[in-house]
């Protein structure tokens, strides 16, 4: 199979991981209902742990150790600041039941982050196929725990599950479009900048948005199931980079 083949058809496969949230469309309601919160959790943790452990030690390597991409970091967290507000007073101008903006926040943050991924898998399978093969299982590694904890705030936000997993899919196109991006572009655009940006917009995200929902809870047990699920996809995303 060509570069190309091998860049569409991972970035293809990772697309379609967004559906592991449909995994909890096979729980009663009941069920469901009660591990929403512990997910949205588990989201924050892995957005903390993909941000500090992932995409800004790989920034640094990039970029050197620079200013440069604090700066980038500082970006994406201010930015995604002001959307929020703009989603939030445009919230408040529409009908009561539309979705909060928490969620839109999540589909943007997670798009950008597909991008750049896709941008990094294809970069590798161009320079040798066996290293975009790795690169895309490391990238798998992550992807499944966020997908969960993605599709867990939709549906804590307002959305539908079936909308949930429509737009959670949605999102993740990007994934191969970053790849032909890649190949198209290969040697030409550097958007190293976009990986401290999007580390940027998760911190946001998980500092700003997830944590409040879940250190809200009045029952400590309900606050100790919530910690752990922080506390493990954090630690999660730190093996990964180890290993």
């Amino acid at each position: 199979m060509s570069v190309l083949g091998w860049i569409v058809v991972s970035g293809l496969a990772m697309s379609a991981l967004a559906l592991v949230g449909g995994v909890a469309l096979l729980l009663p309601q009941r069920v469901f209902l009660r591990v929403v919160l512990p997910m949205v959790a588990l989201a924050a943790g892995t957005l903390v742990g993909g941000a500090l452990f992932h995409m800004l030690p790989e920034s640094i390597e990039v970029l050197g150790n620079q200013l440069s991409v604090y700066v980038w970091l500082a970006a994406g967290m201010v930015s995604f600041h002001i959307l929020e507000q703009f989603l939030h007073w445009h919230h408040c101008h529409r009908a009561v039941g539309d979705h909060q903006p928490i969620g839109y926040l999540i589909l943007a943050a997670d798009a950008l982050h597909n991008l750049v991924g896709g941008v990094a898998v294809g970069s590798a399978f161009i320079v040798d196929i066996r290293l975009g093969i790795l690169t895309w299982l490391v990238a798998v590694a992550h992807e499944i725990p966020q997908e969960l904890g993605d599709f867990g705030i939709l549906v804590h936000g307002g959305w539908s599950a079936r909308n949930a997993l429509l737009y959670n899919v949605g999102s993740a196109l990007t994934f191969p479009l970053g790849g032909l991006i890649a190949y198209g572009f290969a040697g030409h655009v550097d958007v190293a900048f976009l990986v401290p940006f999007a580390a940027g917009n998760f911190i946001y995200i998980a500092l700003a948005d997830l944590l409040p929902e879940i250190t809200s809870a009045p029952n400590p047990r309900e606050k100790a199931v919530y910690t752990a699920s922080f506390i493990f996809g954090v630690v999660l995303l730190g093996t990964i980079a180890l290993l």
